[in-house]
């Protein structure tokens, strides 16, 4: 049984690739770490996505300078060939009560029925204690009233900010994982890309040499004695 002539594990045949179908500055790059390659060696799957990794990461290195440990994930990824895309978090999921109840008092102090409500709270705090006259429990200016929406304001302010930056944390991690989706994707589509290329070269110079091939028969059956003459007749 063949091994691979990089990592040495065992080949079969659905994990060997032929080096032949590397593209030319990929199978360079890997003959510069193993000079000993040969074009038409035979290498296993997982070898082949350490090195594109590595390949992938001294282009990186080549273009963007010095790499973060965003691009150092998805360099992973595509070593591992895993997917990066995750799914959106669940509106409950890994939340404590703290966090879902700041955001549950947010949305609701952010509402218009919010603001409907505590009008008439207000209007109706006006009005009984406008009635009741000197034996108001809080008559004018409504200084309890003055209180009460003081506190109100105290406490809604932090439960708000509390919200906002958990919504800010979201959309960070959001960020940041399209950030490392985009450069996986763009990193696969130059990839395919210079694969195609090599394909079409390939292929084309195919085509050439059979092509010339067929001349060369064409040529070899005029030349034979007699085609002349069955020719003409």
């Amino acid at each position: 049984m063949k091994t691979c002539p990089i990592n040495g594990t065992a080949l079969t045949e659905d994990n060997a690739i032929c080096c032949t179908s590397l593209r030319p500055a990929f199978f360079e790059f890997i003959r510069k770490r193993h000079p000993a390659l040969a074009r038409d060696a035979w290498i296993s799957q997982q070898a082949l996505l350490d090195l594109r990794g590595d390949y992938v990461e001294a282009s990186l290195q080549e273009e963007m300078g010095e790499i973060t440990a965003l691009e150092r994930t998805v360099i992973e990824s595509l070593r591992q060939n895993e997917l990066l895309a995750q799914k959106p978090d669940e509106p409950d999921g890994g939340r404590t009560l703290g966090e879902r109840l700041s955001d549950r008092l947010a949305a609701f102090g952010g509402s218009w029925r919010f603001i409907i409500w505590f009008g008439g709270f207000i209007g109706l705090w006006i009005l009984v204690n406008a009635i009741s006259g000197l034996h108001a429990p809080d008559p004018y200016p409504f200084i309890l009233l003055n209180l009460v929406l003081s506190c109100l304001a105290a406490l809604q302010a932090p439960v708000i900010m509390m919200s906002q930056n958990r919504q800010e944390d979201r959309d960070r991690r959001r960020a940041v994982q399209d950030y490392q989706v985009n450069l996986k994707a763009e990193l696969e589509i130059r990839q395919l890309h210079e694969k195609l290329d090599h394909i079409l070269h390939h292929h084309s110079a195919r085509l050439l040499e059979i092509q010339q091939i067929q001349t060369d028969l064409l040529r070899q059956i005029l030349h034979q004695p007699g085609a002349g003459a069955q020719t003409n007749k």
